[in-house]
């Protein structure tokens, strides 16, 4: 974790990342998506990154940008049926997609937050997904072992963070946000409004603190 003050400029927070980088990206859709992070991510020229989200937006749109730039090597994720680009460069090699059931990738990234380092789920059992990958029964059912899924930064959106870090959401954009930031080794947290320390109220925080290293305000 860092040790230096937590709230930065977009500008100072996109230099803490390098290029090669995992980094998981919060949202599902529009909902909870980081979006000036991810503007800034697309213009910074940043290549050969490992992209680990539900969904990579549209083409040339959002998330879709890093693909258009060509600054992504590899796609961890499930649901990229809304832009056709990511079949398109896997067909043609120029990136490696890596597919999960949508509660599984869910799961892989909550196990990495809490250091189980794989875990046994059905939800691929006898599907492509499956091909390579150890299995077990239990109790007459085949299971697939999944591992769990780290990254070097996850780029999350909250709806408001204290002076100390801690986050809280709004309603469904709260979303993949929460385990992603336990599940990096740097996190940056994008937030509509920032309120004093003691603020809010502790039953409603989400995220603790700890997990969170860089804070930007959204314009």
């Amino acid at each position: 974790m860092r040790d230096q003050n937590k709230f930065l400029s977009i500008e100072q927070a996109l230099a803490e990342i390098k290029a090669g980088s995992r980094i998981m990206i919060g949202g599902f859709g529009l909902a909870g998506y980081p979006e000036q992070l991810v503007e800034a991510l697309a213009a910074s020229g940043l290549r050969d990154l490992t992209i680990i989200s539900n969904d990579l937006g549209s083409p040339g749109v959002g998330l879709g940008k890093l693909l258009t730039n060509g600054q992504i090597k590899a796609l961890i994720g499930n649901y990229y049926n809304w832009n056709p680009e990511v079949a398109e460069a896997y067909a043609e090699g120029r990136i490696q997609v890596t597919l999960l059931p949508q509660g599984s990738f869910a799961e892989a990234i909550r196990a990495a937050s809490v250091g189980i380092p794989a875990f046994y789920s059905a939800a691929s059992a006898g599907t492509d997904l499956a091909v390579g990958k150890e299995t077990r029964e239990f109790s007459g059912r085949t299971y697939v072992l999944e591992r769990a899924i780290h990254a070097d930064v996850a780029l999350i959106k909250a709806h408001k963070a204290d002076g100390l870090g801690n986050l809280v959401y709004y309603k469904t954009a709260r979303n993949f946000n929460p385990i992603m930031a336990a599940a990096a080794a740097l996190t940056i947290a994008e937030v509509d409004e920032i309120v004093p320390t003691g603020a809010l109220d502790p039953e409603s925080i989400v995220t603790p603190h700890i997990f969170v290293d860089v804070i930007i305000r959204s314009a």
